[in-house]
């Protein structure tokens, strides 16, 4: 046996405590299984049930609920009407003895990966010109930012000297990495927040159906891609694999909408109708700004 009343059980002698703000008394069967894990909880702990018990039903009343409260509280669980749904750990902590693992929020619920000039070199680590922070993105103060870029390969993220000097226009870029399942909601978090500071947002990824369908989607004012005629001479066939077909009719549709002559238009050509691409590791030429949507 627990001590903790099981969470089910809790929903539900909270859904029955809600009803008791509008009427005198809920009836419930003795046979239903909730029931019965209710009356073997005030067993376990004491709890009289007795005067409550109506032939087959159990009659729940405010008296009744106020000492289901107080049996609660003095184990330390949530009081009905509660729920550790959406709480990190340490605010289901601070609630009660209850952890929820299915329901807390994820520890990297809001976090995002930085790259970032070092500012100071640490005791033991050797001095390097810019460094990676694991931060909170609401922890950032975005006015301090003149724009964001979205690098959506790790392997550019560690190293994105060359897609930071396509972006000699902006003093102060916020580099961030796109995210994986750990990374990936906080991004989009940020992305959203940013958005509304009316700045550009620039990507980064593989010049594939994939990685220009994943900048598109982030939602990039534009992308940082190699000039049209070096691309021309070095993408291949050999970049755009076959399990990316389903991507290519979001970037068909996005072509669709494009103005006459749109710079970006022409990139999806190569990629589109002459299925051929590049990864990121493969940019071997200085980066450009391409527009991502209606502006040249």
């Amino acid at each position: 046996m627990t001590d903790t009343l099981d969470k089910r059980t809790h929903g539900w002698l909270g859904d029955i405590q809600d009803r008791l703000r509008r009427q005198p008394y809920v009836e419930k069967s003795l046979e239903l299984g909730a029931c019965q894990a209710f009356m073997a909880w005030c067993d376990q702990h004491d709890l009289d049930l007795e005067f409550y018990q109506r032939h087959q039903v159990l009659r729940f009343d405010r008296q009744l609920m106020r000492k289901v409260q107080a049996l609660l509280e003095s184990l330390g669980q949530l009081p009905l009407g509660e729920s550790t749904s959406g709480r990190t750990t340490a605010e289901q902590a601070r609630a009660s003895h209850q952890e929820d693992k299915a329901q807390r929020e994820g520890p990297r619920a809001h976090r995002v990966l930085l790259n970032m000039p070092a500012t100071t070199a640490r005791p033991g680590m050797a001095h390097r010109e810019r460094e990676i922070l694991d931060v909170d993105w609401r922890e950032l103060d975005l006015s301090a930012f003149d724009v964001l870029l979205m690098i959506e390969n790790l392997d550019s993220f560690y190293e994105p000297a060359v897609a930071l000097d396509a972006l000699a226009d902006h003093a102060r870029p916020l580099v961030v990495y796109r995210g994986d399942r750990h990374y990936g909601g906080g991004f989009r978090e940020l992305a959203r927040a940013w958005a509304t500071t009316g700045k550009p947002l620039l990507g980064l990824g593989d010049f594939d159906p994939r990685g220009l369908r994943i900048v598109l989607g982030s939602g990039a004012t534009g992308l940082l891609l190699p000039p049209l005629a070096w691309l021309q001479e070095n993408a291949t066939r050999a970049h755009v694999p076959a399990e990316q077909l389903p991507d290519q009719p979001a970037l068909r549709k996005h072509r669709d909408q494009l103005p006459a002559a749109h710079p970006l238009g022409d990139y999806l050509a190569l990629l589109l109708d002459e299925q051929r691409g590049l990864k990121q590791q493969w940019f071997t030429s200085q980066l450009v700004v391409v527009g991502a949507r209606g502006q040249k």
